[in-house]
C-alpha cells in the first residue's frame, strides 16, 4: 500500500492537474462562442455562392449534352474544367496543438482511408496538410505528402485561405492534378463534429434535396458571363477553403472544451478515490499506533 505521504502528493498532482483542465475548458468554451458566430456567418455565403456556381456549370453540361465534360466553361474558366480523376490532390486539415480528444485522429484515420481507396482505384495520390497533428500522423505512414501549410492558425482569415487556395491551384491549373479534394471535421455543436470529404475541384453537382426540378433561376451575365466565372471561380475555392478553416477550428475548440470538461471530471472522481484511500490509509496507521500504545502499556504493568 503506498504512503502517506506519497498519497498526499499524488492528490497534489492531480489537483495541479485538474485546475489546468479547468482552465483550458473555459479558454476554449470563450474562444468557441466567437468562433461559432464567425462560422455561422460566414456558412450560407459559401454554401450560397456554390449553389450558384454549380447551377452555371450543371445548366451549361445539360445545354451542351455532356454533364460529365463542361469543354465550353473550362474554355471560360480553367477551374471550372472537367477531367479524369487520374492524379487526387488532397488538403487534410487538423490542428497544430493536442489535448482535443478524437478531433485529429478521426480526420487522419479519413484521410488515411480516402488515399488507400484512391490508390486501390489505380488513381495518383498527393497530400497537403494544414495543421502539425495530421502532418505528423500521415508521415509516421509515409503518406505522399507535397506540401505543408505552417503558420494557418496563427493568422487565419481570408488571406490565410488565399494563400492556401492559390497553392491549391497552380497544379490544378498545370494540369498535374486532376481534382483537389478537401478533409477537415464540420462544426455541429460543441459535443458533435462531423468528419467531411468533399471536393473543392471540379466543382461538385448540388445534393438532390437542394435541387427543385423546374424552379432553376434564369441568370442574366452583366457584364458578361466569361468576366463573372473569372471572378466567381476563384471566390469560391477561395470561400470554400476558408469555410473548411472555419469549420475546423469551431470543431476544435468545442472537442477541446469537451475534453478538457471530461478530465476536470474524471480529476474530481479521482481525487475523491485518492482522499477515501488517504482517510483509510491514515486510519490504518492511527489503529496501528493506538494497538502498539496499549500493547507497551500492557507490558510495562505485567513487568
Amino acid at each position: 500500500m503506498p504512503s502517506l505521504k506519497e498519497i498526499r502528493k499524488r492528490i497534489a498532482s492531480v489537483k495541479s492537474t485538474q485546475k489546468i483542465t479547468r482552465a483550458m475548458k473555459m479558454v476554449a468554451g470563450a474562444r468557441l462562442t466567437r468562433a461559432q458566430q464567425r462560422i455561422l456567418a460566414l456558412r450560407p455565403y459559401a454554401v450560397k455562392t456554390h449553389q450558384v456556381l454549380a447551377d452555371i456549370t450543371r445548366r451549361e453540361g445539360a445545354e451542351d449534352g455532356a454533364s460529365d465534360v463542361i469543354d465550353p466553361l473550362a474554355v471560360e474558366q480553367p477551374l471550372l474544367g472537367r477531367r479524369e480523376a487520374k492524379h487526387i490532390l488532397f488538403l487534410v486539415v487538423t490542428s497544430d496543438r493536442g489535448m482535443c480528444g478524437a478531433f485529429n485522429v478521426n480526420i487522419g484515420k479519413a484521410a488515411l482511408q480516402a488515399w488507400r481507396e484512391a490508390e486501390a482505384q489505380g488513381k495518383r495520390v498527393s497530400i497537403a496538410t494544414i495543421g502539425r497533428k495530421g502532418r505528423d500522423f500521415l508521415r509516421r505512414r509515409h503518406a505522399p505528402i507535397v506540401h505543408e501549410f505552417a503558420g494557418v492558425w496563427d493568422r487565419l482569415g481570408m488571406e490565410a485561405a488565399r494563400d492556401v487556395a492559390l497553392r491549391l491551384l497552380v497544379p490544378f491549373l498545370a494540369g498535374e492534378v486532376d481534382s483537389i479534394r478537401l478533409v477537415y471535421n464540420e462544426f455541429k455543436s460543441a459535443m458533435s463534429q462531423r468528419v467531411v470529404s468533399e471536393a473543392l475541384l471540379p466543382v461538385d453537382s448540388l445534393p438532390t434535396d437542394e435541387v427543385v426540378v423546374g424552379s432553376a433561376p434564369e441568370f442574366i451575365f452583366e457584364p458578361d458571363r466569361a468576366a463573372l466565372l473569372a471572378r466567381l471561380a476563384p471566390m469560391y475555392v477561395e470561400i470554400s477553403v476558408l469555410r473548411a478553416l472555419y469549420e475546423s477550428m469551431a470543431s476544435e475548440l468545442g472537442a477541446r472544451m469537451t475534453a478538457m470538461d471530461a478530465a476536470t471530471k474524471n480529476a474530481e472522481e479521482m481525487i475523491g478515490k485518492l482522499t477515501l484511500q488517504y482517510n483509510r490509509a491514515r486510519q490504518s496507521a492511527i489503529t496501528k499506533e493506538l494497538m502498539e500504545i496499549i500493547g507497551g502499556a500492557n507490558a510495562l504493568q505485567e513487568g
